[in-house]
């Protein structure tokens, strides 16, 4: 392959194709949980649920795409593996037991927040430690969109909850601020 000469040391470049590997490996992780909900969810807001997670995982497969093709216009390769997504991500399974509805949305927001606190970390280390401020901009247009997606599912399970059977919960007192 021939030498990148885009203003970026092999070291900077390679900082930031990690950064970049454990987005896309939360990305992906997200993406497979995201779709096991799509399928699996139950109850008085299966409609709303089912068509939400559709748009979302369709996001995220296209922000998968733009990830892997950022890290090889980086001169690297992206992860495409589970083991490799499992290694390099942050986003654990969900593996052995189907959630109730809320609870699936609540598990969502707290990986969308995840990769929220990640992508604000690798923006600022590509900015001032790497010197790639292409990657921190690409990263900050990936973090408004999870932003967005967990204001979205945030907002679905404030108020009242339902659980899958339709009941009510028991409530729960929630600390101003939180």
């Amino acid at each position: 392959m021939r030498r990148l000469n885009i203003g970026l040391t092999d070291e900077q470049r390679q900082g930031v194709i990690e950064l970049l590997n454990q987005d896309l490996s939360d990305s992906y992780l997200l993406v497979v949980k995201t779709k096991k909900f799509h399928w699996d969810v139950v109850g008085p807001q299966f409609r709303s649920l089912h068509e939400i997670w559709e748009e979302q995982y369709e996001q995220l497969t296209e922000n998968i795409d733009a990830i892997a093709e950022r890290v090889r216009a980086l001169g690297g390769y992206p992860i495409g593996t589970m083991e490799g997504f499992l290694k390099a991500g942050t986003i654990k399974e969900q593996a052995g037991n189907i959630p109730t509805a809320t609870e699936m949305v609540a598990l969502l927001v707290d990986n969308h927040e995840q990769i929220i606190r990640n992508l604000r970390e690798h923006i600022d280390r590509c900015d001032e430690e790497f010197h790639d401020q292409g990657t921190a901009d690409f990263l900050t247009g990936l973090m408004e969109g999870h932003e967005e997606s967990a204001w979205m599912l945030r907002s679905f399970i404030e108020g009242e909850e339902l659980q899958a059977d339709g009941s009510q919960p028991e409530k729960r007192k929630t600390p101003v601020g939180v």
